[in-house]
């Protein structure tokens, strides 16, 4: 048989050489690199200066326990209050040996990763520009930059609750089911990272109640039901395995019956800002500006974002970090409003108002990422000023089995992993209801110093602005058991040194 080869036959690639194709798509991805460049330099740059505050300390010291840190195992228990995913990460890292650096480089690799996500989803929802603003914003966004820089759960679950919504967006365009198994699968990881991630199930509901033109299977909802099941089972039959089962449980009942720790109007005075006003601002502007061109996407956006800020503003308990999986679907909202207004107005007015808001972003998140410059300190915002300096002369100093004694627990955490003593505080409730079970209480700290159990007291600034009666009753006990300070610790404040950190030598009477 004979073969004829046609010399001036067309390649199959509609007339286009492969080799002429690779130039646009290198072209294409340079804006993608920079971003994701501008990403990794936020979430990078003097990762360690400062060193973790108490919930860092908690997920790292746990992180190193399941890394086989001896030193810390007794101080961290692997079972605590949450699921250990993010945790587990941050122990193959620890392998290689503990510290600040190498843990906030997992949170932050991860938040890198959310923003391609970010870029992959708006390039699928609205197109490649309006994907790449939304990532660009994301990319310097205060509220995201801060908390991925930190060894904290919120950031792993965001990255899974960004790939749900992907998977999500897939469905409702293909209704194939592997897309909506591939949502319980992203559910059921982000519940493995944080369990309070089941507060999106909600936004996914009201979605798809409100939306019938997005129908969905009974066998795809039952499968993509059983990965969830399958996967948040993991978590319950490992601590049941290790004798630790009660551990949620207890930690849930606490959540439910403890009293609010924030204002109801928290969410609204500090996320926007943290968003950015730009952002939140371009965001709905485009959602009025275009609401004749509104379809299930931003639909299923505004579900994303109202159902969390309206559950975590009804619920007691607040947090600085709890609403950051809607960091992503608001910077979508204002890469869509951005992109049209480039399609109306031109691209002069599309450069100008993303650099308006993106420098207004980056110059907030600068400020963010440096040293604590007031007085003052939010959970969730950053390292814990003077925290690790104090804990390492602990490590240095105070004899293996002396105990301290702390205001509250935010301190005692911090000493505990830099200073691999057992710390135990003040304020901790000697009602069990009325504390995190995670912690012991010192139902008579005055019995307890007489008996010689503790050997230093801890002041710390950051404590006593929050708990004026238990300093009133540290500095009591200090001046009661002849309290000699034999560290003190100061951190810039303003232009000013301030003491944050004073560690008290006490004598049993």
């Amino acid at each position: 048989m004979t073969v004829s080869v046609i010399a001036d036959a067309k390649p199959m690639d509609g007339g286009r050489r492969p080799w002429r194709r690779r130039p646009a798509g290198l072209l294409r991805a340079v804006p993608v690199t920079g971003v994701l460049a501008l990403a990794t330099a936020f979430r990078f740059v003097a990762l360690s200066r400062e060193g973790f505050n108490s919930d860092e300390a908690v997920y790292a010291g746990t992180a190193a326990s399941i890394a086989g840190d001896t030193s810390l195992s007794g101080l961290f228990p692997v079972f605590r209050a949450h699921p250990v995913l993010f945790q587990l990460l941050v122990s193959l890292v620890y392998r290689a040996g503990v510290s600040d650096w190498s843990a906030r480089a997992v949170a932050a690799a991860i938040g890198v990763l959310t923003v391609a996500v970010v870029y992959a989803l708006g390039l699928r929802m609205y197109g490649r520009r309006a994907g790449l603003i939304a990532a660009l914003l994301l990319a310097v966004m205060p509220y995201h930059v801060v908390v991925s820089r930190q060894v904290l759960l919120d950031g792993l679950m965001t990255f899974f609750a960004t790939v749900l919504i992907y998977c999500v967006v897939r469905y409702a365009e293909t209704a194939a089911g592997r897309w909506l198994i591939a949502a319980g699968a992203s559910l059921g990881a982000a519940m493995l990272a944080k369990e309070t991630a089941l507060v999106v199930l909600g936004g996914l509901y009201v979605f798809f109640a409100l939306t019938p033109i997005v129908r969905m299977r009974v066998p795809h909802l039952v499968g993509a039901f059983a990965v969830l099941g399958l996967l948040v089972a993991v978590p319950a039959a490992a601590k049941a395995y290790a004798g630790a089962g009660s551990s949620g449980q207890s930690y849930l009942l606490w959540q439910l019956v403890r009293p609010a720790n924030h204002e109801l109007s928290f969410y609204f005075t500090t996320v926007p800002s943290a968003v950015g006003l730009g952002t939140l601002g371009t965001a709905l502007a485009g959602l009025i500006w275009l609401r004749r061109e509104w379809t299930w996407r931003e639909r299923l956006l505004l579900c994303w974002v109202i159902v969390p800020v309206v559950f975590f503003t009804l619920w007691p308990v607040k947090g600085y970090q709890y609403l950051l999986p809607i960091a992503p679907a608001l910077a979508i909202l204002a890469g869509r409003a951005l992109d049209r207004l480039g399609l109306r107005a031109g691209r002069l007015a599309l450069i100008a108002a993303t650099l308006v808001v993106t420098i207004s972003l980056a110059g907030a998140s600068w400020q963010a990422i440096r040293p604590p410059q007031g007085g003052t300190f939010l959970a969730g915002t950053g390292g814990l000023a003077g925290g690790r300096e104090a804990g390492l002369w602990v490590r240095d100093n105070v004899p293996a089995g002396a105990q301290l004694l702390t205001i509250g627990p935010s301190m005692a955490n911090v000493l505990q992993f830099y200073g691999k003593r057992r710390a135990y505080a003040l304020s901790v409730s000697p009602n069990p209801n009325q504390r995190n079970p995670s912690y012991v209480a010192v139902p008579n700290p005055d019995r307890a110093l007489r008996d010689g159990r503790f050997q230093y007291i801890v002041w710390d600034s950051y404590t006593a602005s929050r708990a004026a009666f238990f300093t009133a009753k540290a500095r009591t006990l200090i001046d009661r058991f002849h309290g000699v300070a034999v560290y003190s610790g100061t951190a810039r404040v303003g232009h000013a040194d301030q003491m944050v950190i004073v560690i008290y030598r006490v004598r049993a009477r």
